[in-house]
């Protein structure tokens, strides 16, 4: 008996094949199970139908792909973070970081479809590799730059005989006595 697989079935096929099976197997088992449909004329040619389906649909999310990437490939990402001693950062540099900045630029993509090769902890050029199709990624280079810390503003040398504590404005109301 020649049945055409709905499932992934182990040591038997994969989802789409069509596979002969002893007649007990496929009538008992798989056929019941809805795992099988039977391989007969009209069964094979609205599978082979859906693969062209599918076949087509693919190569047009490939076409688009590849027309992002080419946008996308060398990209360069700028981040500003603020930096301790040594160059590390406060914190880390995210995928979600790195999506929100490619989202201003006008690509809509998801931050589990970016990755990094080791996370983004010190200043410097680092690259991610964004996912557009299962065949298709491209490279984005993440460049983080340290964020000046703010110092505090030179004291100004007339002020320093001001006294430090503020005037009492209660002190006239009182006695001494």
């Amino acid at each position: 008996m020649k049945v055409i697989l709905r499932e992934n079935v182990h040591n038997l096929g994969h989802i789409g094949d069509v596979v002969s099976v002893a007649d007990g197997y496929g009538r008992n088992y798989l056929l019941p199970r809805k795992l099988a449909l039977l391989a007969n004329e009209r069964n094979v040619r609205e599978l082979d139908h859906h693969r062209r389906v599918t076949q087509i649909r693919l190569a047009r999310a490939r076409v688009g792909a590849l027309s992002v990437q080419e946008r996308l490939d060398n990209t360069r990402l700028t981040v500003r973070k603020h930096v301790g001693e040594e160059g590390k950062l406060f914190g880390s540099v995210t995928t979600r970081e790195i999506a929100d900045l490619l989202a201003d630029l006008g690509f809509d993509l998801d931050r589990r479809d970016i990755s990094l090769a080791q996370p983004i902890k010190a200043a410097g050029e680092f690259t991610a590799t964004v996912k557009l199709h299962h065949d298709v990624a491209a490279a984005v280079i993440i460049v983080v730059e340290p964020i000046e810390p703010v110092k505090p503003p030179e004291p100004d040398p007339e002020l320093a005989d001001l006294p430090i504590e503020p005037p009492n404005p209660y002190a006239d109301d009182y006695d001494d006595d």
